[in-house]
Formats: structure tokens, C-alpha cells, sequence
């Protein structure tokens, strides 16, 4: 296994039964995803040349990928040469031992974060914990989710299931400096988390970033946020760890002109980002005077190898399948069981971290294949063809197993298909309390078979003629 699964989640299926149950939680949802989806139909249809961008991203993402394994040794080659350090990680553990050894060889046992699928991923932040290190999130819905000791259940909006009254509450039970009279106006709260996380950001010496994109022939490396915390984490600690997944890379920075308009749009419905930082390596005087970037594999290379599967890896995080999907509006993030959520997570988490469990193998069935995410996917990528692509990979049951063999077995044959067809004629009675496979027919009503099959109607009503 290369990514943790959630301790103690069930599959999909069990776990979004406990969700859909949940009426607050879709409440949440309802109103969030809807909010964040009209809003970036509005800021996508201002641009005449949206399909242009689209495609434009998509091509320099597959041509990236085509040319990953040159990209990459451009890209170490130029940070190494502006005063950085790159390390390689092949999975989860490689990577969090990496970090931990680069934060202790500081003497620190403190760390801000701005917010890092990938760490989430590895899960870092419990790592860093075993080795008596503390992290803290910055970023205002990642701070929201550590306080209540909770997951992330999306992309762009780690705390989208919680409402204003919730994290009211929650800061005055877990955030000592909170103010006594603090309500649940959101200027409010983001003032407090503002008070709370401002002396940390003044006594920190190392920081850990994810990154949005890298650049390989320059080595830049950015963070594209909306508050502000990545810059405070960006500049003022001494030590800077970046994790970046390999396929976060770009050939040059003259490709940042497709991904800056496509970006914000598909995920803030924002025309341009609020803060964009981007770093070089190292410069003296100015800034943190140490910058480790640690490259991780973590199944990437596995998931790259599968023509129809690595189309995933062009993801750029905008969340913008979420927002338009039914099974996730219902279901929420957390019956994912993975810190990637919604339709990209049903794709990208069963690759990166193998079909085997019952957690993975349930995912790719996580969807009504209605193609909605496929519509607005910034760079194309077709999710509905690749959850039926995983779909065929996961494990069968035994009873499907028996089940896709027989049908295999009579439709292979013209002789076997008109028996079976005669013998489910004189069965039809019994079909309506048919049960195998049960996933369907526990939904559905069983179609009942037609008094006459097809066959013999044309027989008896064409062999004469």
C-alpha cells in the first residue's frame, strides 16, 4: 500500500449510507457545492476562449507526462543549481522519514504548514507527531479540520461540512486565545484564527509547503493560495520543506499563462488568484535560507505506466468535479475514505494506492457515470471512462465472478444463448425475487423476462413466410 488509508473506514458504500442518513451534513453540502458551482459557471463563461484553455492545458499536461522522466532531471538540476536540494521519495514512508530527518537536523520541534494534499497523502502530520514534532495548519479551513481532530472532505474546502455555528464552537473549545464573545460572523472567526496563528508564524523556523506547480527549466517552484498563510509560511521561516507529487510539473514558466487562467476560475471562481508565490531555490538575505523540494512517486510512476489511468494525473486540484457531482453532494467527502474526495479521488486513489482493498476497490463505483466531471474538468480529463476502466480491474466478488462466467459461457455460443433464453422464458415468474448480483437488484427491481424470447417470435412469425 503507498498512500495510509483512513483508519477504520469502510467501503464506499457502508460509509455513505451513514452519510446520506446525515441531514446537517447535506444541508452543509447542498448549500456549499451549489454556491461554488454557480459562481464558477459565471467566471468560466466571461471567457470566449475557455475551450481554447482547456485544451491548451490538457496538451501541455500529456506532453509533460510523455516527457516526465527528463522534466524531472531538469527540474533537480536547476533547483540544485539556485541553492536548493531536491530528495527523492518512492512512497509515503520514504517521504515522511525525509521531512522528519530534515526538521530534526534543524533542532526544531515545531513546524507551520501551508496547506499539502501530498503531505495528506503520506500522512505527515502523524509522522511528524511520532517523532515529537508538532504541526500546525495555516491555512483557515485546514485549521478548522486539526482542531476538531477531523479529515478533510475537500479539495479547495477541507471543512466544507462543517457550518459557522460548528466552528464557533469550535474555536471556543479548542482555541485559547479565542475571544469569549466570539460569534459565528465569518469575518469574526477569520479574525480569530488570524490572532491565533500570527505567533506562530512569527516564532517558526521551518515550514513545510505542498506545491501547485514547478518549473522545470528555471526550478521555480510555486504556491497558489487564497488568504495569505502561504506567504507568511513562504518567507519568514529559515528552513523551507516543499512535497510535491512528480506530476505537479510544467516544462516552462511561459505554461503558467494557461494553468493561472484555468485554475482559479475552475476552483475560487476567481479571475485571478489572490496570492501567487513562486521561489528559486535559494537567495541570500532573503527569505529561508535553506529549501529541501521532496519529489514523490508514492504510486505516480505505477499510475503513468496505464495508458487509460494516467490521464488522472493531469489534475490540478480545482475541485471542480466535487462541486458537480450528485454522489458527492450526498455522500460528502469522508465516505471517500481517502484525502482525495469526489470523482478524482474515485480515479486517483485506487491507482496510487492499489485496487486490492475493499476501501480502493469500491471507489470507482462511486459515481452514476452521469459525465458531469468530465464537463468541467480544466484539463479534459475523462473520469467517467476511467472508473469504468477501473471498474473492470477491481476485485470480483465470487458471486460475480460465477455470474460474468456464465453469461460469458452462453453468449459465446448461439445454442447455449437460445437454451438460456428459453429456460429464463419459463423461470420469468421467479425473476422478480431474483437476488444475485445483489448490489443491483438491492436498488432495482429485476427486469422480468418476456413470456416469448425474441427468437421464437421470429420464428414463429418469419420461418413461414
Amino acid at each position: 500500500m503507498t498512500m495510509p488509508t483512513y483508519v477504520g473506514m469502510p467501503a464506499f458504500p457502508k460509509a455513505a449510507r451513514a452519510a446520506v442518513a446525515d441531514t446537517r451534513l447535506r444541508g452543509n453540502l447542498a448549500h456549499a457545492t451549489g454556491t461554488i458551482r454557480a459562481r464558477r459557471a459565471a467566471a468560466v463563461a466571461e471567457l470566449d476562449d475557455w475551450a481554447e484553455l482547456r485544451a491548451a492545458g490538457k496538451a501541455i499536461k500529456d506532453h509533460t507526462l510523455a516527457h516526465l522522466a527528463h522534466y524531472l532531471e531538469l527540474l533537480e538540476e536547476r533547483v540544485t543549481a539556485a541553492g536548493g536540494t531536491v530528495h527523492w521519495a518512492r512512497d509515503a514512508a520514504e517521504a515522511n522519514a525525509i521531512v522528519t530527518r530534515l526538521v530534526r537536523a534543524t533542532g526544531e520541534t515545531e513546524v507551520v504548514k501551508v496547506k499539502s494534499m501530498a503531505t495528506q497523502e503520506t500522512g505527515l502530520n502523524e509522522a511528524l507527531a511520532e517523532a515529537g514534532i508538532t504541526a500546525h495548519e495555516t491555512d483557515l479551513a485546514e485549521l478548522i479540520v486539526q482542531l476538531g481532530d477531523d479529515r478533510p472532505s475537500h479539495i479547495l474546502v477541507p471543512a466544507i461540512h462543517k457550518n459557522r455555528a460548528e466552528i464557533r464552537a469550535l474555536f471556543r473549545a479548542r482555541m485559547p486565545s479565542a475571544p469569549d464573545d466570539l460569534t459565528d460572523d465569518p469575518a469574526a472567526l477569520a479574525e480569530a484564527a488570524r490572532r491565533h496563528l500570527r505567533a506562530k508564524f512569527l516564532s517558526a523556523k521551518v515550514a513545510v509547503s505542498g506545491a501547485n506547480f514547478a518549473i522545470a527549466d528555471t526550478g521555480t517552484v510555486l504556491v497558489v493560495e487564497s488568504e495569505g498563510n502561504g506567504r507568511m509560511c513562504l518567507t519568514l521561516p529559515d528552513t523551507l520543506i516543499t512535497v510535491m507529487g512528480i506530476e505537479k510539473l510544467l516544462p516552462t514558466a511561459r505554461d503558467l499563462e494557461v494553468f493561472l487562467q484555468l485554475l482559479p476560475r475552475s476552483s475560487t471562481a476567481e479571475r485571478m488568484n489572490p496570492y501567487t508565490s513562486a521561489w528559486t531555490g535559494v537567495t541570500p538575505g532573503d527569505g529561508p535560507q535553506a529549501f529541501h523540494l521532496v519529489l514523490l512517486d508514492n504510486g505516480r510512476t505505477a499510475t503513468h505506466a496505464d495508458p487509460v489511468g494516467r490521464q488522472a494525473l493531469r489534475c490540478i486540484r480545482c475541485s471542480a468535479c466535487l462541486n458537480v457531482c450528485p454522489v458527492y453532494a450526498r455522500a460528502g467527502g469522508h465516505a471517500y475514505g481517502s484525502p482525495y474526495p469526489g470523482p478524482i479521488g474515485a480515479i486517483l486513489s485506487p491507482q496510487i494506492r492499489g485496487i486490492g482493498s475493499e476501501v480502493d476497490a469500491s471507489l470507482p463505483f462511486a459515481s452514476s457515470l452521469c459525465g458531469a466531471c468530465y464537463e468541467v474538468c480544466p484539463v479534459a480529463i475523462d473520469i467517467p471512462e476511467v472508473l469504468v476502466h477501473l471498474r473492470a480491474r477491481a476485485p470480483k466478488r465470487p458471486a460475480e465472478r460465477a455470474a460474468m462466467g456464465a453469461a460469458g459461457w452462453a453468449l459465446n455460443s448461439a445454442a447455449r444463448l437460445a437454451a438460456a433464453q428459453a429456460l429464463a422464458g419459463r423461470g420469468r415468474r421467479f425473476a422478480r425475487h431474483a437476488r444475485v448480483p445483489r448490489a443491483w437488484t438491492d436498488t432495482r427491481d429485476v427486469p422480468v423476462p418476456p413470456a416469448e424470447s425474441f427468437r421464437a417470435w421470429w420464428r414463429r412469425t418469419r420461418d413461414g413466410s
